[in-house]
């Protein structure tokens, strides 16, 4: 059954926050991409460098968390480890599959990514702490269930 409250336009605001939202991700992604090719990266290659770096992933859970076919993973895993900055490994939990894992020198580029990102280093720096502490408890509850 729909509810009126699901059939209901959103508000002036609420799609001013939308809009914002849609600006702050197309702005994340641009700096990511320039970091990326700071690096002689691609954006698809920084990103699964980036999860690498938290982790060791099978490339079906890469895939999942990358939003593409498992071929495109192999593919830049393949670009990755010619590099030196990926390695593929036995997963310990079954060793019939094989994980990506982040060599060491995939953990530094991967921090310098991060590090230099301008998107964390200018507007958003320019919050106080106490800001940012609350932007990161909103979109947390955004991404978690929903406010309420």
């Amino acid at each position: 059954m729909v509810t009126p409250q699901q059939t209901r336009r959103p508000d002036a605001l609420t799609l001013e926050v939308v809009e914002l939202i849609g600006e702050v991700v197309a702005r994340y992604y641009e700096d990511y991409e320039e970091a990326a090719a700071d690096h002689t990266l691609t954006g698809a290659q920084a990103r699964l460098l980036s999860l690498l770096s938290l982790e060791p992933l099978p490339m079906r859970k890469l895939a999942q968390r990358l939003k593409c076919e498992p071929s495109n993973v192999t593919g830049i895993v393949d670009r990755l480890e010619s590099r030196g900055l990926v390695e593929r490994r036995p997963d310990p939990a079954d060793r019939r599959v094989k994980v990506a894992a982040a060599t060491d020198e995939g953990r530094r580029v991967a921090r310098g990514l991060r590090e230099s990102l301008r998107f964390a280093r200018e507007p958003l720096a320019g919050l106080s702490e106490e800001e940012r502490l609350v932007l990161r408890g909103l979109l947390a509850r955004m991404l978690h269930g929903g406010v309420g």
